[in-house]
């Protein structure tokens, strides 16, 4: 008997699980005004600043070399630049998936 109540249970929580939809927010067209934008590019140039600046530590003690933290810092920079031509509203609605890596 409580193995037929345990698997009746174990069904409705399976059952229950798999009913739950979870729905992605509608995305909304957000526009900031110049003084949120000059706000935005304060910070963003902070956290691109200090995260070049840990980029450059992990080099100097040797966890990078000289070239993967070339190539980290330009990629930070190329979104530091993203940000800026969106105005500094992040772009989340692209697909996100396996995507085939480089073979170098």
């Amino acid at each position: 008997m409580k193995r037929f109540i345990m698997m009746i249970v174990m069904v409705f929580g399976l059952v229950g699980i798999g009913a739950v939809s979870v729905t992605a927010e509608q995305h909304q067209d957000v526009e900031l005004t110049n003084e949120q934008q000059n706000e935005m590019a304060k910070l963003q140039q902070q956290a691109l600043e200090q995260q070049v600046k840990i980029v450059e530590k992990y080099v100097e003690y040797g966890v990078y070399s000289e070239e993967k933290g070339g190539k980290i810092i330009s990629h930070l920079e190329e979104h530091y630049e993203k940000l800026k031509e969106n105005d500094f509203v992040p772009q989340w609605d692209r697909k996100h998936g396996k995507k085939p890596h480089d073979k170098n």
